[in-house]
């Protein structure tokens, strides 16, 4: 499209007055305290690190976006207040469908879901989180041989948006299997991937061969 990392619950402020205490911007004597999901409370928590907290980012090329993606849009949706699925423009990985197709694509496949929203970006990463105002970075992890390069792309984004958590959500085992090239293959070759996309998505796979 800053939300509650890996759980519904609400995320709290608290006060406690302290002697001797430090002024506050406002000129309240008061500090706050945040208590996230887990529990902890963590001082200097601010509104602005909440409201970030409740929008997510779903990153990706989505050439094409598979059942596989929208299962995992799906069980993150009640999490968050807001997911921002970002489409990469990705020059250099070839697209075969270009950006627009791909947008459209995605909006029409996940029209049901309220808060959710599909925006293209062209810029760095860690760029594109900061302007939707993310706090969270969604990936989704199919199998072990993912978690090499997920686990290294996680570490390059702390330090370059140390704000910015990564949440991993695991496929529903039906759709542990699918990928957009498998899915692009298969179609190319003549092959049924109805069971791996929305209706749409197939027929625009079929159009481009």
């Amino acid at each position: 499209a800053g939300c509650r990392i890996a759980s519904c619950g609400r995320v709290r402020r608290i006060t406690r007055s302290i002697a001797a205490p430090k002024p506050a911007p406002g000129g309240d004597d008061a500090v706050t305290l945040g208590v996230i999901p887990s529990g902890r409370i963590v001082e200097g928590f601010s509104d602005m690190s909440v409201a970030r907290h409740r929008i997510a980012v779903y990153p990706g090329t989505f050439d094409p976006i598979t059942n596989g993606h929208i299962d995992l849009i799906h069980r993150a949706a009640p999490l968050f207040e807001r997911i921002v699925v970002g489409i990469a423009e990705s020059p250099g990985k070839g697209p075969t469908l270009d950006l627009g197709l791909r947008l459209d694509l995605a909006r029409m496949a996940l029209h049901g879901h309220d808060n959710v929203e599909v925006q293209a970006f062209d810029c760095l990463l860690a760029d594109f989180v900061r302007q939707v105002g993310g706090g969270v970075l969604l990936r989704g992890l199919r199998a072990v041989s993912d978690f090499e390069y997920e686990f290294q792309m996680a570490s390059m984004n702390r330090h370059l948006i140390p704000e910015v958590e990564t949440l991993f959500l695991t496929p529903a085992e039906q759709y542990g299997f699918i990928s957009s090239s498998l899915v692009r293959e298969i179609s190319r070759l003549g092959g049924d991937v109805s069971a791996f996309v929305p209706a749409v998505v197939a027929e625009a796979l079929q159009a481009e061969w």
